[in-house]
């Protein structure tokens, strides 16, 4: 769509108060138009320092001001003259000269083009009212006759009201027969003696000026009636007045014209007098009452609120009682002051030449007339000069610029009037942009712009914009030319950027102005607040993150809000803080809860986003508590209103009591209910007094406890339980223990209280003994051994017995077993498992409860040392009743000795005829150490240790040693010897591969089998020697690998003896060296070596290999941790040095692991 390529400007019209001016800037010669001023009426109170008519104008040349006062010049004392707003001609009146300053005022401002007015602007200053002093006679008549008590109330500032009092302030009653009219005098249809008093008091308050004035006191006396055949003296006795016709005390006539203006509000009232009192009836005669009517003063005045024309018409009101009735009549008019039908006249900027048409249309009742001004002068019909006045229109044909000026058009009636101020500006002149040239304009992406082009020229201009680079018109569906003359762009676009030029052109001439636009980027949230849930009393944090064009960053702020309300963030103690968009609630509580919205805001645009944040806190307290009885006080029900749960539903209510006999002061649960119920029925202990509460509770914690019940008092009663948990023990061997479980204080429920313990023997006639008794323990004397016993327990107090209790049975004390198991016999599962059997005791000589057998096995000697005494013990325990066990960890090829004996709670039984077996032989433990020497390039010497333990005769070892691949780790070949002789402790192998990687593996036999082996990996080495150095080398290097592996070997074993030694034990030394008839033991320097006994094989910790390569002299080794390793066990050493020792019951750590790699291969 194309837009307007050019647009004539409308001129808008401004009112101000009752004068319409033109919008012309005034940097243009203009009429003075009036832009404020006091409206009428002013009223000057008594209490008013100061009274301040006010009237501004503008205008070019600036206006000059004067006043008139009821028609006649004024000089304004003070007129304002300051510097700073030298266009104001208000003026003000102090309170002290206000009164010689009432009257009708006007202002007029003016400078060379013309004149302006303002209304008439009345200042009214009341007198202070007042009641004349007067003595007034006392008013006497006869009963039943009317009386009017005359106020006659000063004028005074409305509002104005009316009471009636007596001289003690009581306020005199009204109803039908007696009641105030709107004139404030008080109307009495008929009198009646009790009307006789002497203080009428008329009092009427005028609250604007907050003044009460008072009449003097008026009397009334009413005079009673007497029977005619009575005399004065003869009492008291009156007769009831006689019956009177009505009539109307106000108002008087038989008919009131009644002249209202539209919107007020009319009263019509009518007081009779006669007797009885009339009653007063209301019609509007050929027409309905008004649905806006309504009857006041007991029906005697009618009032229709915002009085309309359709009220217009003839009312009547009819007083009526038994003896006649009374009419009077009203006739409603309802006028109007004079009011502008549509709009005041409006100014006009015209060229030269034209005619002019200025029209003051009005209307009013009566019709209003209109008087018409120039300048404030009487302007009159004046053909000859082409000036015409024409009731309500005033015509200027062919005007000129000397007819400019302010015309004034006043429209009056007696009910008021209206004055508007038209200008009237008759020029020629070129266009002038009143808009700042280059004006710069930002605008946020996707928003709409307006660029001004305000323009003021007469004739009205034609307007055009125009992008700089180019002089076409602007077109587009998104340009508009407003009717103001400026550029609107809906949903700027970042190409929008840049410079406009606005044109203004008419027949006087033209004039441009340039506007630049900058597009920027939107302000936009990019990570709102999300909706959160927060526990009372912990930090609620609130992300907000936002873009915005960087060019903005000076202006850009984040704001948050709660509820609508700006969150303060600088006062001290605040709560809140937000540091990088993040909002921080320190110590939430539940005010906190709330619709929060982060507002990311520039001097252009803004973004906002909102959450929810939801405090989740402990429940309220419950409320309304209350305990009522069931079937009797000590089964009360407990209601109760759950308190606000803070958005965490409540799981269950926790009822709570407290009772002022026992614990004072100490609140204890007494019931729980679920979080749906809000009642509970509780039995209650008796012989208290109770107090109840109740808390909630939900997922986030319990809640405050609610205020506590009044007191419940309970009343005394037989216990409702007995004892529990009756425990029966036998400390003696002929003596029963008998303890329970006493009542608490609150279940005594009386005074008294005190147990019956009864006791009989079970499953013979047996009669039962009784003992009463106040402590909860009894002891039963002389009994048999472990004989069988009911007993039962019965608590009782003042007021009764409890219920029938329970019987227990149970037995008297306990002795150690009689008798030994019999027919013990083993079997020999393997070298470390036995099976051992017996025949149980009889019962009879358990003499108490059956806790098990204990199983006991000596280790005498070893088969493989007969002559050396061992005495290891060892016992085990299998619980129940039972005839067999199975008895592990034995040591091989060793003699033993077993036993076998019954035992309960008090000890054990007499043990059971020993027997005697044997081990068989087992394969060896693991070779403690194997080391690798003297590597020759096919052949490589092994060194290694005896096994600490041989399990039986050793016969020898098998070596197996593995060709392995440097490159894959895998096998190439595998090898294996044994060797003969227990004694032999060192092999060198020969037949290997020059410069290969060989992995060994060596493991001692017996006639069993061989044990687990060691690893251990070496390589031969690649060079050849010469002939001369071969020698001295092969020598030498045999003997430094030999020395290493003895050195190491004896270091070992002095170690694991030391350690052993420190572990401590039993062990039986051997008394000298030369006895031992072991040969394996002969062949370790001279060192004795005791024996091992481990059936559980660990491997050593890692060792180094050692190897012999040129003039490197590399001997095998053992690392520090293979030394304390093989040393862990323990040992002693005897007075000669040699180490004894013996291993039973433990795990050996010490050997040499295996190299990493994968694991032994057996060929």
């Amino acid at each position: 769509m194309r837009l307007a390529g050019s647009l004539q400007l409308v001129l808008f019209l401004a009112l101000t108060s009752r004068a319409a001016g033109l919008d012309i800037p005034l940097e243009v010669e203009q009429v003075p138009t009036i832009t404020t001023h006091t409206l009428s009426p002013v009223i000057g109170l008594p209490f008013d320092n100061t009274v301040t008519l006010r009237c501004e104008a503008k205008g070019n040349p600036p206006p000059v001001y004067r006043w008139t006062k009821d028609g006649q010049d004024f000089i304004a004392p003070h007129l304002s003259k300051s510097k700073a707003n030298p266009s104001d001609g208000t003026f003000v009146l102090y309170n002290k000269q206000l009164v010689q300053f009432k009257g009708k005022y006007r202002c007029y401002a003016s400078n060379k083009l013309g004149t302006a007015m303002t209304e008439e602007i009345e200042v009214i200053v009341p007198n202070i009212p007042k009641f004349p002093k007067e003595t007034i006679d006392p008013i006497v008549v006869e009963e039943g006759q009317p009386i009017v008590l005359k106020c006659n109330p000063p004028e005074g500032m409305p509002p104005r009201q009316i009471f009636w009092m007596s001289i003690d302030l009581q306020h005199i009653e009204q109803d039908e027969r007696v009641s105030v009219g709107i004139d404030g005098n008080l109307y009495f249809s008929n009198a009646l003696q009790k009307d006789s008093r002497p203080d009428y008091c008329c009092n009427a308050a005028f609250s604007r000026i907050r003044t009460i004035v008072q009449k003097t006191p008026m009397a009334v006396m009413v005079k009673s009636l007497k029977p005619d055949n009575q005399s004065a003296g003869s009492g008291n006795a009156t007769e009831a007045p006689p019956m009177r016709i009505p009539s109307l005390l106000l108002p008087s006539g038989v008919q009131t014209e009644k002249v209202l203006l539209k919107g007020e509000e009319l009263q019509l009232e009518c007081i009779p007098e006669g007797f009885p009192t009339p009653k007063i009836e209301w019609r509007k005669m050929g027409d309905k009452l008004s649905t806006r009517t309504t009857f006041n003063n007991f029906g005697k005045l009618l009032t229709i609120s915002a009085i309309e024309e359709s009220d217009e018409g003839k009312y009547m009101c009819k007083a009526k009682n038994p003896a006649g009735e009374a009419v009077h009549y009203f006739d409603v008019i309802v006028e109007e002051p004079p009011k502008w039908l549509t709009e005041p006249p409006q100014s006009q900027l015209t060229v030269i030449g034209t005619d002019v048409h200025i029209k003051c249309s009005v209307s009013g009742k009566p019709l209003p007339d209109i008087t018409w001004r120039r300048n404030g002068e009487i302007f009159e019909d004046d053909p000859l000069n082409n000036r015409r006045v024409l009731d309500d229109t005033v015509v200027l044909h062919n005007a000129m610029p000397g007819d400019s000026g302010v015309y004034q058009c006043e429209a009056s009636n007696r009910h008021g009037s209206i004055l508007a101020n038209v200008n009237i500006m008759v020029m020629n002149m070129a266009p002038l942009i009143l808009t700042k040239d280059h004006q710069e304009y930002a605008v946020v992406q996707g928003k709409d712009i307006v660029m001004n082009c305000s323009v003021f020229s007469s004739p009205p201009p034609t307007i055009f914009w125009a992008r700089d680079e180019t002089p076409e018109t602007i077109t587009g569906e998104r340009f508009f030319t407003l009717q103001s003359g400026s550029l609107q762009i809906t949903s700027a676009e970042k190409n929008d950027s840049g410079k406009y030029v606005c044109d203004a052109i008419n027949k006087e001439g033209e004039s441009a102005i340039t506007a630049v636009l900058d597009v920027k980027d939107p302000t936009k949230i990019i990570e709102p607040p999300q909706d959160v849930q927060i526990i009372s009393g912990t930090t609620a944090q609130l992300m907000c993150q936002a873009e915005y064009d960087k060019s903005l960053q000076g202006t850009f702020e984040l704001l948050w809000r709660k509820d609508g309300e700006e969150i303060p963030l600088s006062f001290e103690n605040s709560r809140y803080f937000v540091d990088d968009g993040m909002l921080q609630i320190m110590n939430v509580n539940l005010s906190d809860e709330g619709i929060y919205t982060c507002i990311a805001r520039t001097n252009l645009d803004e973004d906002n986003a909102t959450a929810l944040l939801t405090v989740l806190d402990v429940p309220d307290a419950p409320t309304n508590i209350e305990v009522s009885e069931l079937k009797s006080e000590r089964n009360v029900s407990l209601s109760w209103i759950p308190g606000r749960d803070h958005n965490s539903s409540v799981t269950e209510f926790i009822v709570e009591y407290e009772e002022s006999q026992w614990d004072p002061g100490r609140w204890k649960e007494l019931q729980k209910v679920p979080g749906n119920q809000a009642t509970a029925e509780l039995a209650l202990y008796g012989h208290l007094n109770y107090q109840f509460r109740v808390y909630a509770v939900n997922a986030i914690g319990p809640g405050p406890p609610s205020e506590p019940t009044e007191r419940h008092k309970t009343p005394p009663a037989a216990p409702d339980r007995n004892p529990e948990n009756i425990k029966i023990q036998g400390h003696l061997p002929h003596q029963m223990d008998i303890s329970w479980e006493p009542l608490l204080p609150i279940e005594h429920n009386g005074p008294g209280l005190e147990y019956r313990v009864s006791y009989r023997k079970l499953g013979v006639e047996d009669v039962w003994r009784e003992h009463l008794v106040k402590r909860h323990s009894f002891v039963v004397r002389n009994t048999s051994t472990f004989v069988p016993y009911e007993i039962k327990i019965q608590s009782r107090n003042s007021h009764g017995w409890g219920p029938e209790p329970k019987i227990v049975t149970g037995y008297s004390g306990e002795d150690v077993p009689s008798a030994a198991p019999r027919d013990v016999a083993v079997e020999v599962i393997n070298t470390t498992v036995l099976r051992v059997s017996w025949t149980p005791v009889p019962t009879a000589t358990l003499r108490g409860h059956l806790r098990g057998y204990d199983v006991h096995w000596l280790r005498k000697w070893s088969l493989r040392n007969p002559n050396k005494a061992l005495d290891e013990r060892h016992s085990l325990s299998f619980p129940g009743k039972r005839s067999h066990a199975i008895v592990p960890g034995l040591q091989p090829f060793s003699e033993y000795r077993l036993t076998v004996n019954v035992f309960n709670k008090k000890g054990n039984g007499p043990n059971s005829d020993p027997v005697t077996f044997s081990t068989p032989e087992g394969v060896p433990e693991q070779v403690p150490i194997l080391t690798t020497s003297n590597a020759q390039k096919d052949s490589i010497l092994l060194v290694w240790g005896p096994p600490l333990e041989s399990n039986g005769i050793l016969t020898g070892y098998l070596l197996q040693y593995h060709l392995i691949n440097e490159t894959t780790l895998e096998v190439v070949d595998s090898q294996e010897m044994n060797i003969t002789g227990a004694d032999t402790t060192q092999w060198q192998l020969q037949g290997l591969e020059e410069g290969s990687f060989y992995r060994f593996h060596l493991s001692a036999c017996t006639r069993v089998g061989c044990g687990p082996p060691q690893a251990q990996e070496s390589s031969t080495i690649t060079q050849p020697l010469m002939a001369g150095q071969q020698s001295n080398f092969s020598t030498q290097g045999w003997f430094i690998g030999t020395m290493c592996a003895v050195a190491l070997l004896t270091l070992v074993v002095l170690m694991a003896c030391f350690v052993q030694r420190n572990k401590g034990g039993k062990y039986a030394v051997k008394e000298k060296e030369d006895l031992h008839p072991d040969m394996e033991s002969q062949g370790m320097n001279d060192d004795t070596f005791c024996e091992y006994s481990d059936s559980d094989e660990k491997p050593l910790k890692g060792s180094s290999l050692c190897t012999l390569n040129g003039d490197d002299v590399v001997g095998d080794s053992v690392s520090r941790d293979s030394l304390v390793d093989y040393a862990d066990g323990g040992g002693e050493f005897n007075e000669d040095g040699s180490f004894i020792g013996e291993y039973s019951g433990r795990k050996h750590g010490g050997s040499v692991s295996e190299p990493s790699g994968p694991s032994p291969v057996t060929a």
